[in-house]
């Protein structure tokens, strides 16, 4: 099992690199949101997320709730594959926190 972990790479940009499933993702990972404190815009990259489920659209929507709560404004970019296939069955694709950059 690959680790979740979350860097700053500079100010309002943010890598997660690991699995984002029921395995790696505790409620501790859910209500630590300290990193989107006193940012306008943050970025959050997930080219670097191995395996995916429904856990990891979870953990999305709780930071799309969370940056609404601090009025930033929030975007992913290099969503999997696997994220994205889920994003779209409950419509969360079409929002403007998807930028549809695919990881390369």
């Amino acid at each position: 099992m690959a680790r979740l972990t979350l860097t700053e790479q500079s100010p309002g940009l943010f890598t997660v690199e690991g699995n984002l499933t029921f395995a790696t993702i505790d409620q501790q990972t859910l209500t630590s949101f300290k990193f989107l404190k006193g940012i306008d815009t943050i970025c959050i990259d997930l080219a670097r997320v191995g395996t995916t489920d429904s856990a990891g659209l979870a953990l999305m929507i709780e930071w799309i709730k969370h940056s609404r709560k601090i009025r930033a404004q929030l975007r992913f970019k290099n969503v999997p594959d696997q994220l994205m296939a889920l994003a779209k069955l409950s419509g969360f694709d079409k929002t403007p926190y998807f930028s549809g950059d695919r990881p390369s």
